[in-house]
């Protein structure tokens, strides 16, 4: 790459950082993990600079390639985690206790519902609810038609808002609504909506 080039992939870089590195924060545990999800989609960009579209469409590119970076991470992180687990059997008694904020009920109920997703309806629904893109937008990042995101989103909230209220149906149960206390509550995130396009 000459100058010009070099140039341009800096002015890239300063303006989709943000936007990359918080697509990588909601997806990883560890700030060094995304650290190294953003590191290694830019240098994807570097590398290809010459498939990197013009405009709005450079960003959607980049969730594109994060996507398949972040794939990659999970992977490790699942055999990492297997891996973990023998080590947890072996060295049961010298565990520490556990974070309690991880208990927490409405956190653990949001992340039960998008674990229980497919993949793909769970993926479209990251991208619209945590990066704000339109269903156009998802359709470019992930290389499929505006109508199949449109019916992934759809059922994607719809199985969504089912188990959260089946969660919190489940809580509930047993208690008396009446009797005062306090009430147990998930609330949905919005999902930008699509103007006529």
């Amino acid at each position: 790459m000459g100058t010009t080039a070099e140039d341009a992939f800096r002015r890239l870089y300063a303006q989709h950082f943000g936007a990359i590195r918080n697509y990588a924060l909601r997806r990883v545990r560890r700030a060094d993990d995304a650290t190294d999800l953003v590191a290694e989609t830019f240098l994807v960009a570097w590398r290809r600079w010459a498939e990197v579209p013009a405009g709005d469409d450079a960003l959607l590119w980049l969730y594109g390639v994060a996507r398949l970076v972040l794939a990659n991470h999970q992977r490790g992180e699942r055999r990492r985690h297997q891996l973990g687990s023998r080590l947890e059997l072996e060295l049961r008694d010298h565990l520490t206790t556990p974070d309690p904020t991880v208990e927490l009920v409405e956190v653990q109920a949001v992340e039960a519902a998008l674990a229980a997703l497919p993949p793909a309806d769970r993926e479209v629904l990251e991208l619209a609810v945590w990066e704000q893109l339109a269903p156009r937008e998802i359709a470019v990042a992930l290389e499929l038609s505006p109508e199949v995101v449109r019916a992934r989103l759809s059922r994607a909230r719809v199985r969504m808002r089912n188990r959260l209220e089946s969660s919190r149906g489940a809580e509930n149960s047993g208690h008396d609504p009446g009797s005062g206390g306090h009430q147990g509550s998930v609330r949905m995130l919005s999902v930008p909506k699509e103007e006529n396009a």
